[in-house]
């Protein structure tokens, strides 16, 4: 469960503000290499086609699963972002 919990918890920063979570991030990365490269080979190498196609399907493959991601994360409790963070928030 630490792996799950890692991943999905949603992260906290300095001001308070909710930050997405690793899971989040990660999905951001692997979604736009892999929706480029399928992009890369269907546009025959023409680049702005390829910048076209990679932002018209990364769009939408990226709104359902950050909401997926959003649905398992609501389980976890919020996490600071990085350790500095407490101690902003023990000077306050």
């Amino acid at each position: 469960m630490a792996v799950m919990e890692f991943l999905f918890a949603p992260r906290t920063d300095h001001r308070g503000w909710s930050t997405p979570s690793e899971a989040a991030r990660l999905f951001f990365l692997i979604a736009l290499v892999w929706v480029a490269m399928w992009a890369w080979g269907n546009t025959d190498g023409n680049i702005v086609m390829w910048l076209g196609l990679t932002f018209l399907v990364v769009t939408p493959v990226l709104s359902v699963g950050w909401w997926l991601i959003s649905l398992v994360s609501q389980r976890f409790a919020p996490k600071v972002l990085t350790e500095a963070v407490n101690n902003v928030q023990k000077k306050k």
